[in-house]
């Protein structure tokens, strides 16, 4: 069993992501680390304790609230693709007796910052742990500043984020994670961690439709179900008005994806770098594909094909799995 920090910033496809993880027996998510992204800090917070409190998974995994803003920027969230509270604005919800469907989690995170239990983490499991990051990089790169040795002995950092080969989507040439905090994706991707790399480039391939979705869920007529259905229509919305597909991209949950089955993906080893200077290119994964002129040794195995109709059917069959 693969012992795993999810570093995240819940976020709809987050969401989804620890749906995933916490019903997949492969891994055991020793702890949710929470960063601005999507959303403030906070409400990502809070986000992750209504998944832990829908699922109420046993062991239950620590939570530790990270970094409020990027290192150097001011923090620019999704709001219109996730809501002003990163799952869909789940506060219209409310039960037959006008009470809401989605109460506030009873419960608060751990007074330990992210970036320090990351650490400890990854200091007490040595070469065991895997850290699935799924937001902007600011916990991690913090992380690498504060303990640069320990950080050193994680297994993995398997990391949603770039865009290589393919648009962005944040701005033509970057990705939302890596453009939301650039420097800390550059002291990452510069750091020596055995970093491998889930870009748009294969998770813009992986996409379930509203109607698969609720052909899926909504026979479990459970309160998972619920959320998964009521989560989701936001950026199911979002995604036919402006991309003319009325469903969700995984994004995240591919990510978890390939901890839990490594053959989903193949990848590529290349040097890549970050733009943070750029007027219009601030945030850009920039990889030398170039065979032998490269200026760097590869520091990142970059995801470029995926078996996307595989991923789906885990996905779905671990997201409609009864607790």
């Amino acid at each position: 069993m693969k012992r795993v920090i999810i570093d995240t910033d819940p976020g709809i496809d987050d969401a989804l992501a620890l749906f995933l993880a916490l019903r997949s027996p492969e891994m055991r998510v020793e702890a949710i680390t929470t960063v601005a992204g999507n959303a403030s800090v906070e409400n990502c917070t809070r986000n992750a304790f209504r998944v832990l409190e829908l699922l109420n998974p046993e062991p239950r995994p620590i939570v530790a609230q990270g970094a409020a803003r990027p290192l150097e920027r001011e923090h620019r969230g999704a709001e219109e693709v996730h809501g002003s509270d990163g799952l869909g604005e789940l506060s219209r919800y409310q039960n037959p007796d006008g009470s809401p469907r989605y109460p506030e989690p009873r419960e608060g995170p751990a007074p330990t910052h992210a970036a320090d239990l990351i650490l400890e983490l990854i200091g007490r499991y040595p070469g065991e742990m895997s850290l699935i990051t799924l937001g902007p990089l600011t916990n991690v790169a913090q992380a690498l500043l504060r303990d640069r040795d320990t950080m050193g002995k994680v297994q993995q950092v398997i990391c949603m984020g770039g865009a290589v080969l393919v648009p962005g989507n944040t701005s033509p040439t970057a990705e939302f994670n890596i453009a939301t905090d650039p420097e800390a994706a550059r002291i990452v991707f510069t750091s020596g961690l055995p970093l491998t790399l889930i870009p748009l480039d294969v998770t813009e391939r992986v996409r379930i439709s509203e109607e698969a979705l609720r052909t899926w869920v909504e026979p479990l007529a459970d309160p998972p179900a619920q959320f998964l259905l009521d989560c989701t229509a936001q950026v199911i919305a979002f995604s036919g008005k402006f991309e003319g597909f009325p469903g969700i991209i995984l994004h995240d949950p591919l990510t978890v994806g390939v901890v839990i089955d490594r053959s989903l993906v193949k990848t590529q080893p290349l040097y890549v770098q970050v733009e943070t200077r750029g007027e219009i290119t601030a945030g850009m994964t920039v990889a030398d594909r170039r065979p032998f002129r490269a200026e760097g040794r590869p520091n990142v195995e970059v995801a470029f094909e995926v078996e996307a109709d595989r991923f789906l059917t885990l996905f779905m069959e671990r997201l409609c799995r009864r607790s």
